[in-house]
């Protein structure tokens, strides 16, 4: 054993809220089930329903950091319930409600960034940041890590992972690269590591950006990435405090 399952996080709406899952069943060449399914195509954007498009069509959490703050929860009947600290909840089906929840965002958006305009739906693989389905993988390790080169506590929800893994060394996940990770009978392909981008520098409780976490990559290590993407080979069901192995 490497390491355990800290804990399992989808994001049903790219960049505006993320969910915490005790356990979820992967499928082979799939991202996470319901997993960025849908996202906000702002006024300048080129994307369209059905197809995956690159980050820069959406509005999103660097550009936008109020965004971070978002939580969701996805009901039964398929419906999304999303909460700021800043707004009223808004439970909404994303099917028919869609306008509703692009109002519901507008004062989230600084003025000078391009508005808001509707959502779309994604293609089965959804609209990660890579332009391959992925599970993002992150390290306690690293963040930790990380918090001492900043200087103080954060959120893990900064990172907006799929899977957070315990009891790792820091940068451990970089050596993994090519490798396959084995949760009970899922296994996953480690592809890259992920480069990031301003969005971490905002508290996810707050949607105010409180730490400078790009620049601590860049001094503390002489890159911006963190975590690591990786591929499911095997399909099977994972939850929290499962085992990992390599």
């Amino acid at each position: 054993m490497i390491s355990r399952v800290a804990s399992i996080w989808r994001h049903p709406i790219k960049a505006h809220g993320r969910e915490r899952l005790e356990r979820v069943r992967l499928s082979p060449g799939t991202t996470m089930p319901g997993d960025r399914i849908w996202a906000v195509a702002h006024e300048a954007s080129k994307a369209a329903s059905g197809a995956w498009s690159p980050c820069v069509n959406f509005t999103r959490g660097a550009k936008a950091p109020q965004l971070m703050a978002v939580t969701a929860e996805t009901l039964e009947d398929g419906q999304i319930t999303v909460r700021h600290p800043d707004l009223p909840d808004l439970t909404f089906d994303p099917d028919t409600d869609g306008a509703a929840f692009v109002d519901w965002t507008r004062p989230l958006i600084p003025a000078d960034r391009a508005a808001p305009a509707h959502l779309i739906r994604a293609g089965t693989d959804g609209m990660t940041d890579s332009d391959f389905p992925t599970i993002s993988i992150v390290g306690l390790g690293s963040h930790a890590a990380v918090e001492r080169q900043v200087g103080h506590a954060l959120s893990t929800e900064r990172w907006r992972a799929n899977l957070i893994f315990d009891e790792l060394s820091e940068w451990a996940e970089f050596d993994w690269i090519g490798r396959t990770l084995r949760i009970g009978e899922v296994e996953l392909k480690v592809r890259e590591r992920i480069t990031r981008c301003l969005a971490t520098a905002a508290n996810p409780a707050t949607g105010i950006r409180d730490a400078d976490t790009l620049g601590a990559l860049e001094a503390g290590w002489g890159h911006r990435d963190f975590g690591v993407y990786a591929v499911v080979t095997r399909g099977g069901e994972i939850a929290e405090g499962d085992e990992v192995r390599l």
